[in-house]
């Protein structure tokens, strides 16, 4: 087994995923990017001259999931870090009492269910680490705290079934964190905010985000480097952001 930090970024041929993807590798840790399109994939990586592997991984696909697992497995024997960045918005801007049923699932299954399949098929080989990391990429947008705040930045949008998956994801996090804690495994579970980010999420593009007040997404990736180079930090159960605490 080899005393390489083993990291995986799920949805990371693009946008974030692939700057973490970029940034970590950097500093000495092997990174597995993992890509739902695998020729999308080993694209975003061909020019990089660092020594990244490619997984094809649908978070949304058990048979996927599955293979990526014994990928890791047979090449490496344990994960040190799982960052759990793929998710995207299905609510095409309407309003609670308009959205459909299909859109609502939509926002579930990628960044709820996907989410939690990725983690439970990963811990075997998180719990192979001597210090693991689970990092999940939730959102502001997912605090019930801002979304009632007239001063906070989200508190005008309006994207439930984005808002109330990351909500979910938040309750997950620290339930988790709560059990691996419970049976003193060296494993920690935190959520990050990376606040809005100048990417094509959400339909945009990044120059469109931008006019939109949206930061570089090396702001964006900044507080999730920061944890998953730090393993001093042993805090569990926690949500962040550049700024420090976000309410839950």
């Amino acid at each position: 087994m080899t005393n390489e930090i083993i990291t995986l970024v799920t949805g990371a041929n693009r946008g974030m995923g692939l700057e973490i993807v970029k940034e970590l590798s950097k500093k000495d840790q092997q990174v597995i990017l993992g890509s739902r399109d695998l020729a999308k994939g080993k694209a975003a990586v061909s020019n990089l001259n660092q020594s990244i592997d490619v997984v094809q991984l649908d978070v949304t696909d058990e048979k996927s999931i599955q293979e990526a697992v014994e990928f890791v497995t047979d090449k490496y024997g344990k994960l040190d870090i799982l960052i759990n960045n793929a998710g995207a918005v299905f609510d095409n801007r309407k309003l609670p009492s308009e959205i459909t049923q299909d859109s609502l699932r939509d926002d579930f299954n990628l960044n709820f269910f996907g989410l939690i399949a990725v983690t439970q098929a990963f811990l075997p080989l998180l719990k192979q680490s001597s210090q693991a990391k689970i990092i999940n990429i939730s959102s502001m947008m997912g605090s019930m705290t801002e979304a009632l705040n007239p001063k906070s930045e989200v508190y005008q949008a309006s994207a439930v079934g984005y808002q109330a998956s990351k909500s979910a994801l938040n309750m997950y996090t620290v339930q988790l964190a709560k059990e691996l804690l419970k049976e003193n495994l060296p494993i920690t579970v935190n959520a990050i905010d990376p606040g809005m980010v100048a990417t094509e999420f959400g339909g945009v593009n990044p120059e469109m985000a931008k006019k939109m007040g949206a930061k570089p997404i090396e702001h964006g990736v900044a507080r999730t480097i920061e944890l998953a180079t730090d393993f001093d930090n042993k805090s569990t159960a926690t949500f962040t952001n550049t700024n420090g605490i976000v309410a839950w």
